[in-house]
């Protein structure tokens, strides 16, 4: 099975952008959010994706991955079967060293919320991190996109 591995922080500034290489916009939705497997619908500028993400391990770093890319007008159609808030958000790819972070600026009722990930080959994967990077948030299930749906920052 396919495992991501990865690792999330708050962003402390937006000194980032600097370094930023690419800028997407992104809106996603939840068919389902069940703790072992939630299922995701994403456009991301002109594609969409269907996502299949299993539960987490203990430390929140690591879990099964599955996507599709799918037709962006079957994706707007899927979304209006997401039973919570949708969540939108720009996403920044951020050069730092022999790594890439994505940035999320989220949108909404998510606005004023900024989370940097890093995706890594395993757990044990070095990383310098950039002086924007805040405390790191891995494994709070309420920084989980899914979440945010459910329970928006402004909410907190």
């Amino acid at each position: 099975m396919p495992q991501e591995t990865e690792r999330k922080f708050l962003v402390t500034s937006a000194a980032y952008k600097k370094d930023g290489f690419r800028r997407t916009h992104i809106i996603q939705g939840y068919i389902s959010i069940n703790p072992e497997a939630t299922v995701r619908i994403r456009i991301r500028d002109n594609q969409a994706y269907l996502t299949i993400k299993g539960k987490s391990n203990e430390q929140g770093t690591s879990r099964f991955e599955w996507e599709k890319e799918i037709d962006v007008t079957e994706a707007r159609e899927l979304l209006q079967l997401c039973s919570f808030g949708l969540i939108e958000k720009y996403r920044y790819e951020v050069s730092a060293s022999e790594h890439v972070f994505e940035v999320d600026e989220f949108l909404g009722l998510n606005a004023g919320l900024v989370v940097a990930e890093i995706e890594l080959k395993n757990e044990a994967d070095f990383f310098e991190k950039p002086a924007w990077l805040g405390e790191e948030v891995t494994g709070d299930k309420r920084y989980y996109n899914a979440m945010l749906s459910q329970h928006p920052f402004n909410q907190w």
